[in-house]
């Protein structure tokens, strides 16, 4: 295999003696790219000359003008000054492009990555990263990271609130170092360059005198959609970018499209021949099979990733005219695009809905035109549809020879809404001023403190540097000192006093910190504390070891939510057809949520450990049950999907399953992997196999510095757990019993708490008439005034299961086997099972106990329940 072309030029400048000679190697590199056929544009050629004199760049240059052979010269040239560099971006999926691509052009052993999961020769002269990674090892290292150059990419995320931290970090800590900023959107960076420049003492060049390669055209359409679409189909200025602002909405519109027809018969034709050997799995596989079949693509973050490259290969091969889909491609999607249409310039950005800024806007629309295939891109904005239906009033009124009416269209109450006078603003305005959201957390301290600097110096001046026009006391200041104290507080952090006199003294650390901190998962090493907490003779062992994964693991939003309108739907029914007046209803709807298996055992726990390890301040453990819970319902990927009604968010799934499993790989000791432990993570990575194997094969892949290899698209069937290759589940798995068994147990919990007494008996346990459950319950209200049934009360840690009960248990259970109407039932295969109550204060005063009839549970199918017992705890 021969060398890449840059490694070559290198070598010859060096066996040529001209490798120390700037000019040589930048006239090499214009060489390379005419001969590559990528000749230098003159704002390429601009900023590479600045930044072989040494210069600081910020590349300000619009998409598809050609940024990456910027980044390439600068790499180039520090490679040729046998310095390092660096190159940064903010997601893992472009660093991980950029690396595979800077490996073939400068070779394998010239290129390193490092993104949190993986990190392959790390000891490159090349490094590709996250811009926190490189953040991190500024804050430690300060100006003597090695570091001769840093190309960052996408830099308008500088301006990011939970991120910009990231991009600024390293303009102040790295003064040694050149630097290359890149992006489309950076608006006026005059305030930039000047504290740049004066920071290191470098020029600082701006460059931003390039043509679009491909120019734009504006328009602000008050036509609906399908009647716009046509119109833009039949001009040609197709592949059309429908841009939604919610995955939800993108697939509505996709399917609203494919019923009108837009889309021509030829067209579809061509399509349903390229997908003719597809493999679509059911739920949202079956809807984009039909949606394709229309000629309608849709393309977001919540889609399987073998149908998003399945919508990228359509639309490449100019077979998909139509793709519906969210503001993802603003930061580079692989898909090829004429024209671009804003369904709205209205978005909800966590906290309310609000106008795009000029900056959103523009990243999105510079993705109209393709360089090389189009000569001019086209953006489209819809109006609101209240002013579309106002419009289509007036020309039916004008076709009906009437006057139109002279009303504006009546606007929505309450709603955020745009006009044409918002589009012409948005066109015409720059992207706004990159605006830093500095603010210091626990990580940052500790990241400068892990260093050799004076640490105590050193953030005073970073908490002033951060601010561009600092007053006297800046609220940096007093977030510093909350930090720094509290980790006195936890002995972290001591200060040692200077012996010279009128020296202050130093901050340090009182123990090192893990070597790959802030680096990686930053609850992992609580997680491994946490083990010790579990008892591995408890029934429910290996899934309290999942439950502890799950709960380091960032929360799948759409997936909890409806995890918790299911328990939520479920309890209503219930509630109602016993007769609950709606008031109580309402009231103990609103203290459901998602399962949260352990938490009453690990947020205590959590926050002891805060105490000691106070760099995950800010951090929280969040308790759920997905993994769990697909174990204990004997769930596929796709049963989940479907009874969840989650086809619209199948990737976010898909994700969070391929995180635990990575997790659980990554994590576990040894000691922890008992068979069934390591038989639910080999299950796990099954299945993630099974939906879509690519997330595994590219994490796999990377790890070995490869490139992960497109297969074809096979179906693999999926299996719940326990179920084996013939498709053959048990009635029910020890898992699904107990947790079936907990349900029963709060049913009669739920019950005793709205005084159901009928309802109660009608459940026909053995011996427990009416009679007997009015007993006990007397009994049960003459010691406490109420039972709870929130969320807290519903614990699973309030269960307890003996599988295999002796005398001794049946005794505590208050249960006395020698009463001829219990003796039959505990014997054979039962099971013992205690559920605590809590009373209005959150104590457990109370208990009941039942038997699990576990045979005859396997021949219904569902858990058989008998009650025994209800008693005060302890009373026995």
């Amino acid at each position: 295999m021969s060398s890449p072309a840059l490694n070559l030029l290198l070598d010859d400048l060096a066996d040529a003696g001209r490798l120390d000679d700037p000019a040589a190697v930048l006239t090499g590199f214009a060489e390379w790219a005419e001969s590559s056929g990528r000749a230098l544009y003159p704002h390429q050629e601009e900023a590479a000359e600045h930044i072989f004199c040494g210069s600081h760049v910020i590349a300000a240059t619009p998409t598809g003008s050609g940024k990456s052979m910027i980044a390439l010269a600068a790499h180039l040239y520090a490679l040729s000054r046998e310095e390092r560099s660096y190159y940064t971006a903010p997601l893992k999926a472009l660093v991980s492009e950029k690396f595979f691509d800077l490996v073939d052009l400068f070779g394998a052993h010239n290129v390193g990555m490092v993104t949190g999961d993986v990190a392959v020769n790390a000891e490159a002269p090349i490094i590709c990263c996250t811009a926190e990674i490189l953040a991190n090892l500024a804050l430690r290292e300060g100006a003597d990271l090695d570091a001769g150059l840093v190309v960052m990419d996408e830099f308008h995320f500088y301006a990011d609130p939970q991120r910009g931290w990231a991009w600024q970090v390293p303009l102040l800590e790295l003064t040694r170092t050149q630097m290359v900023l890149m992006s489309a959107t950076l608006g006026d960076v005059s305030g930039l360059r000047a504290r740049l420049g004066e920071a290191t003492g470098r020029e600082v060049v701006l460059v931003d005198n390039a043509e679009r390669p491909v120019p734009l055209e504006f328009s602000y359409a008050v036509e609906d959609t399908p009647r716009l679409l046509t119109r833009l189909l039949r001009a040609g200025r197709w592949p059309i970018y429908l841009v939604h602002f919610a995955q939800k909405e993108a697939l509505s519109r996709a399917q609203i499209l494919a019923n009108t027809g837009v889309v021509e018969h030829d067209h579809r034709a061509q399509v349903a021949e390229a997908i003719s050997g597809f493999s679509f799995g059911r739920g949202f596989g079956q809807i984009l099979k039909k949606l394709l079949l229309a000629g309608i693509g849709v393309h977001h973050a919540g889609m399987l990733p073998r149908y998003r490259r399945l919508v990228e290969q359509l639309t490449q091969r100019g077979l998909l005219a139509v793709i519906c889909g969210t503001d993802t491609l603003g930061v580079g999607i692989n898909v090829p695009i004429r024209t671009v249409v804003f369904t709205s310039l209205v978005k909800y950005d966590g906290r309310r809905m609000r106008h795009l800024s000029a900056r959103e806007f523009h990243q999105i629309a510079g993705r109209a035109g393709r360089a090389g295939f189009d000569t001019v891109g086209f953006v489209e904005v819809q109006a609101p549809e209240h002013a579309i239906e106002a419009a289509k009033a007036a020309a039916k009124a004008a076709n009906a020879g009437k006057r139109a009416p002279k009303k504006k269209a009546p606007r929505p109450a309450g709603e955020v809404s745009w006009t044409e006078a918002t589009f012409t603003r948005l066109v015409e305005a720059d992207p706004e001023p990159l605006r830093s959201h500095f603010r210091f957390t626990h990580a940052m301290v500790l990241n400068v403190l892990s260093g050799t600097r004076d640490a105590a110096e050193h953030l005073v001046w970073l908490a002033r540097a951060c601010d561009p026009h600092p007053p006297q006391s800046t609220p940096h200041l007093r977030q510093l000192a909350d930090i720094v104290t509290s980790l006195r507080t936890a002995d972290v952090v001591r200060y040692v006093p200077s012996r010279r006199a009128g020296s202050t003294g130093r901050l340090e650390l009182v123990a090192d910190l893990p070597e790959d901190f802030a680096l990686n998962q930053p609850l992992s090493p609580f997680a491994l504390a946490a083990l010790d907490l579990l008892d591995p003779g408890s029934p429910t062992y290996p899934l309290d070891v999942i439950s502890i994964i799950e709960a380091t693991l960032d929360d799948p939003m759409p997936l909890l939510l409806a995890q918790r309108k299911e328990l939520r739907d479920a309890a209503y029914q219930r509630l109602r057809a016993e007769g609950v007046p709606y008031d109580e209803r309402k009231d103990a709807l609103d203290e459901i949520t998602w399962p949260r298996p352990l938490a009453e055992l690990l947020e205590p726990a959590f926050a002891t450990y805060r105490t000691s390890n106070p760099w995950i301040a800010g951090l929280e453990l969040a308790p759920k049950s997905v993994v769990r819970a697909m174990i204990e319902n004997a769930d596929t990927f796709s049963s989940l999907v479907s009874r969840l009604d989650l086809a619209h968010c199948e990737g976010v799934i898909l994700r969070y399953l391929t995180d635990a499993y990575r997790a659980l790989r990554q994590v576990l000791p040894p000691s922890v992997k008992t068979d069934e432990v390591t038989a639910i993570v080999t299950w796990l990575g099954d299945l993630v196999r099974a939906v879509d194997s690519s997330l595994l094969d590219e994490w796999a892949a990377l790890a070995e510095g490869k490139r992960a290899q497109t297969s074809d698209d096979v179906a693999v069937a999926e299996r719940a757990f326990g179920q084996d290759s013939d498709q053959e589940t048990p009635a029910l798995t020890t898992y699904q019993l107990s947790a079936q068994v907990r349900t029963e147990l709060f049913r009669r919990v739920e019950l005793l708490a709205t005084d159901r007494i009928d309802a109660l008996a009608d459940l026909g346990d053995p011996g427990w008439d009416a009679a007997a459950w009015d007993e006990a319950a007397d009994d049960l209200y003459a010691d406490i005034d109420d039972i709870a049934i929130d969320q807290a009360a519903r614990s699973p840690a309030l269960v307890t299961i003996i599988a295999s009960p002796e005398a001794a248990d049946w005794d505590e259970a208050g249960v006395d086997v020698t009463d001829p109407s219990v003796g039959d039932l505990v014997t054979g295969d039962v099971w013992l099972a205690r559920q605590q109550i809590l009373d209005s204060e959150g104590e457990a005063v109370w208990q009941l106990s039942a038997l699990v009839d576990v045979a005859a549970s396997q021949r219904a199918s569902h858990a058989i329940v008998h009650t025994l017992a209800l008693a005060p705890v302890g009373m026995f």
